[in-house]
Parts: structure tokens; C-alpha cells; sequence
């Protein structure tokens, strides 16, 4: 992309994420050395760190962890160990924002108090078969089932499809949930060392999966005939352990495919988090330095290390591929990366935009229309591009604040490129939350909550805002049949929903509204997975951690809503 006429590349450190003038050199795939690793730290974010009304109930979920100050990207956190996953927000309230020419981007350059705010985004296996039914423990610390919940449900609420515990004895602080994932009439997750597969009506379990060491890595989305490819450990033993082995499983059967060791050798590759995603039959495994892909059907090689400097490590999944790029030759040169939508059989680039230095890729909110997070330091940005990957316009942010709920609150800082709840897009318009509030008119009901706000792709300014009902919070999944299909989370006393805000007003109409009755087994839920599938909505905790080995089995997995 050229600079608009009369504009010329913002001078000096700061910068908006343009496209270099015609001829002025850029990175190519042939160029330099290859990049050096990425931040390794996790990094805490407040939103969603109270994962619902009773998140701070002893034995439910995670202690909140404080936000610390040091930059996107860099190690921060509790010292890092097997606690991964975190909320990702960014800011935009009370700051001065720079709005640079030509560029995409907006600068954040302090708030009311002279600082900088940063932003803070969130086998070989046999498979058995599962009981007919899946039943209650006995302990004391077991909830309540399906049909207790339902016997409260009021007129024109949802039933309590079913409830699955999570039955896995954890290592201690616990672990992440990965799914869900559906395939036909099933839906699967997993959980440390175990995939399994439940009825989707019903929550009859069809399918366990022991694996052999624990998950570390995980696709957002299964393949179109229900197959998907997971990252485990090379060992059982945390200290030598390393995210490099390849297991691809059956959805529908729960049968273990194929398995191939990737080589991380280097000491680059050994140290970076991993990135995974599925498009089409192809499987990808994204790290700083290289990335390798592979036949989802049959584990075939597709394609792997570029030659040069501009190595793609993260990619996002389903029927477009887009693919972030590190263009950085060594450690101490300056930040170089790119987007590039590339083909899934071959990785070869169909287009590329160039980010301008300094900057990097953080998520991608929307491959179609292609909508892209890039930070710096304290800085934050979404940029709008065209289909062809051509800029388009920056989201112009006002007086909000935006929170987003993804795997890590960067991709440098863990998880993938892609699958952040709270955003949404379609031809014409993104749609963002904003991060929560205090309701100071709730009656003692809601202690936060927020907002939806759309913004015009062609302009990046809003063009409408709509609060969640009844004072909750309200996160976009994704857009579908001409509506913003969003998740309501519960609150004290109120069920959670799905429902679809209209793009061209934002009125908000309930889809589908849980009882009332199920509120509190709703709401102990930490960081709620919502997914949105034939009618019914599956509600999993983001990860499970509990004190006692009892509570911890008897834990919610699965919540499931349906008509």
C-alpha cells in the first residue's frame, strides 16, 4: 500500500503501521538471519479475573493475580511455571491519543496522571469407551445436577441440558481447558492427559482419550470432518519437558491417529511458546523461529522453515489463513512483522502488510474481513484492512476502554493467533467490548458491567454502543446469519444468555436465556468458554484449580443450556 497523496511515513520512534512508499526496500522472505526468540512470561490481565459472582469463594478458581507494569510482551507475572492463561484488555479511556496520517494506528501517550497506560489483553492412546450415562460423585463437594437446577427454571427460560465434573486429578495449581470442539453429534474437550467426547444432546460420554504426557497446545477449531491435531509433551517430567510432539484424533471415534516429534532442538525454538491452528485439512505449529505444517488427514509435511529472515509463527485457522510474520534479522535490530494471508497447502504469501517497525502482531480478531491487534511497548492499535490486505482505516476508540478474552493477552506471551472472545466482525462493521465497570445503579446485583460497541470498518469510528442486559457482561462470539451472536455471562441472581445484537442499530434480542436457578453454577465458572452450536450453548471454565482433591474432581467441565 502506498501513502495516501500529500502524506508522508511518520519520522522518528513512533509510528503508524504503514506500508513503505514504492520503493523503499522492504523485508522479503530471502532476506537475513532468522529472528530471535520472543517473551516468554505470562502476563496477568483484571479482565475476567473475577470469573463470576462467587470467583472469590474459597476453592473456586484461580486467586485474582495483579497486573504488573512492564511492557507487552515482557515477562511479567508469577514467574511463569505451569500456570498458563491469562485475560487480555487494552486500553483506550483517559488517554491522549495521536491519530498519525496514512498509518493505522493510534498511539496511546499517557493518562491523567502523566504514565503510560500498557495494555492487558486473557498419542499413543487407547480409547475407551464411555459409561451410558455420566453420574454425580458422592463427595459432599459435588453440585447440584441437571435436574435440580431445572426444577427452579421459571417460564421462558432455557433447561440445564447437562452437567459434566471434571472427573481429572490435576497437578497442582491445576490446568487449562482446551475445546470445545464439535464433530457431528459430538462434542469434545481436553483436559491435562485426557480428551473425551460427549453426546452433544444428552452429555452421554461416547469416548475417553488417555495420552501419554500432558496437552500443551491446542487448535481453536477442529477440521470440517471432525479431526483435530494437539500439542503434548515430549515427557512426563515437568522440569524436561518440552511442547513438541503431534497427536492427531478422530473426533467422532476417539481414535489416536497419527504422531510425529517436531525437532526444537535450537535453543530459539526450545524456548518459544507454541501457536496452533487448523484451516482447511492443514495443521499448523507456530513458533518465533519456524513454523511447521502438516496434512491434518494423514500427517504429511506441507511446509516449514522459510529461507531468509521473515519467518510466519502464528496463524490463524478456518477457511482463511492469515499468518503473523517476524521479519527481526537478530536480537538487538529493530522489530520488523507483517500479515500475510498465505495458502494453507503451500504457506506461500498471497498478500502482505507491512507493520511499521517497532510494532508487533498481538491477535487477529477477524481473518474476513481481516482485522488485526498490533502493540508496542504501552501502545495498542486495531487496524482495519481491505480483503486484499491493503490498509483500510484504524479503530478510533473515544472515551473507552476495550477488553478482549484470549488464551494469553499477546501471542508472543502464549496461546494462538486467533479465537479472542469479545470481538466480532462482518462486511462493514467490528464489534468490541468494553472492559468492565462497576454498575453504580445495580441494586447489589451486579458488581460490573459493560458494553458492545460497533465501529464502521471504512472510517474506524463508532457508530453505536449497546450496554449488556440487566447490568451483566456481554461478549461478542462471532457473527452469523446477518446478527452479532454475544454470551451474557450470569450474574448473582440472573442466567447468563445467548442473544444477537442487530449490526445496524445494536437492539438486543435473547436467543436463548438460562434459568435463574443455575445462576451460581454458572457463575463459578472461571473465564467462561462460551460456544454458540445447534441451539444450545456449552459453557466451559477457561482452567480448573481447586485446594482438595475431591473438589477438584467434582468440579464443573461442562455446562450445557438448550431448548
Amino acid at each position: 500500500m502506498t501513502q495516501p497523496p500529500g502524506q508522508q511515513p511518520p519520522q522518528g520512534s513512533f509510528g503508524a503501521p504503514y506500508d513503505p512508499p514504492q520503493g523503499a526496500p522492504q523485508p522479503s522472505p530471502g532476506y537475513g538471519y532468522p529472528p530471535a526468540p520472543g517473551p516468554y512470561g505470562q502476563q496477568p490481565g483484571p479482565y475476567g479475573q473475577a470469573p463470576g459472582p462467587y470467583a472469590q469463594q474459597p476453592g473456586y478458581g484461580m486467586p485474582p493475580q495483579q497486573p504488573t507494569a512492564t511492557a507487552p510482551g515482557g515477562p511479567t507475572g508469577p514467574g511463569g511455571g505451569r500456570f498458563r492463561g491469562r485475560t487480555g484488555i487494552v486500553i483506550g479511556a483517559a488517554l491522549a491519543v495521536l491519530l498519525l496520517a496514512g498509518g493505522g494506528i493510534w498511539l496511546a501517550t499517557g493518562d491523567d496522571d502523566g504514565g503510560r497506560k500498557k495494555p492487558v489483553a486473557g498419542p499413543t492412546g487407547t480409547a475407551k469407551p464411555g459409561p451410558t450415562k455420566g453420574g454425580k460423585g458422592e463427595e459432599d463437594v459435588a453440585g447440584p445436577t441437571a435436574a435440580e437446577l431445572n426444577a427452579g427454571r421459571k417460564p421462558g427460560e432455557a433447561k440445564v441440558a447437562w452437567i459434566k465434573e471434571n472427573g481429572v486429578d490435576l497437578p497442582q495449581y491445576g490446568e487449562a481447558t482446551h475445546g470445545p470442539w464439535f464433530a457431528g453429534d459430538i462434542v469434545a474437550k481436553g483436559m491435562y492427559r485426557k480428551v473425551t467426547g460427549y453426546d452433544a444432546a444428552d452429555g452421554t460420554e461416547r469416548w475417553s482419550l488417555d495420552l501419554p504426557t500432558d496437552l500443551c497446545a491446542s487448535p481453536t477449531a477442529p477440521t470440517a470432518d471432525g479431526k483435530v491435531v494437539v500439542g503434548i509433551e515430549d515427557n512426563v517430567s515437568e522440569e524436561q519437558a518440552t511442547c513438541s510432539v503431534l497427536q492427531m484424533i478422530d473426533l467422532r471415534t476417539g481414535k489416536a491417529g497419527w504422531k510425529k516429534t517436531v525437532d526444537r532442538s535450537d535453543i530459539r525454538d526450545g524456548l518459544s511458546h507454541v501457536a496452533m491452528a487448523v484451516s482447511g485439512d492443514t495443521v499448523t505449529f507456530g513458533r518465533d523461529s519456524a513454523t511447521d505444517a502438516f496434512r491434518v488427514g494423514d500427517g504429511k509435511e506441507l511446509f516449514g522453515r522459510r529461507e531468509g529472515v521473515c519467518q510466519p509463527y502464528a496463524f490463524t485457522g478456518g477457511a482463511r489463513m492469515l499468518a503473523a510474520v517476524n521479519c527481526q534479522k537478530d536480537a538487538v535490530a529493530p522489530v520488523r512483522e507483517q500479515l500475510q494471508e498465505v495458502d494453507p497447502v503451500t504457506g506461500a504469501p498471497k498478500w502482505t502488510y507491512h507493520v511499521e517497525p517497532g510494532w508487533k502482531v498481538t491477535h487477529v480478531y477477524s481473518a474476513s474481513p481481516p482485522v488485526l491487534s498490533i502493540g508496542k511497548d504501552a501502545d495498542w492499535a486495531v487496524v482495519f484492512l481491505n480483503e486484499n490486505g491493503t490498509f483500510r482505516s484504524q479503530l478510533v476508540p473515544g472515551n473507552e476502554d476495550y477488553g478482549v478474552r484470549c488464551g494469553e493477552e499477546t501471542v508472543q506471551a502464549g496461546g494462538n493467533l486467533d479465537g479472542c472472545a469479545g470481538v466480532a466482525a462482518d462486511g462493514t462493521r467490528f464489534y468490541f467490548s468494553t472492559q468492565p465497570k462497576v454498575d453504580e445503579s445495580a441494586d447489589g446485583d451486579s458488581a460490573e458491567t459493560n458494553k458492545v460497541v460497533a465501529f464502521d470498518l471504512a472510517t474506524g469510528k463508532a457508530v453505536w454502543k449497546t450496554p449488556a442486559p440487566g447490568g451483566r457482561l456481554i461478549l461478542p462470539l462471532r457473527t452469523e446469519g446477518g446478527k452479532v451472536v454475544v454470551h451474557v455471562q450470569a450474574s448473582y441472581s440472573s442466567g447468563g444468555e445467548i442473544g444477537a445484537l442487530a449490526p445496524s442499530t445494536g437492539a438486543y434480542t435473547p436467543l436463548l436465556k438460562h434459568p435463574a436457578s443455575a445462576a451460581k453454577a454458572e457463575g463459578i465458572l472461571f473465564q467462561p468458554r462460551a460456544a454458540w452450536h445447534g441451539g444450545r450453548s456449552y459453557l466451559l471454565p477457561y482452567r480448573i484449580s481447586e485446594d482438595e482433591d475431591e473438589a477438584e474432581m467434582a468440579a464443573t467441565a461442562v455446562l450445557v443450556f438448550g431448548p
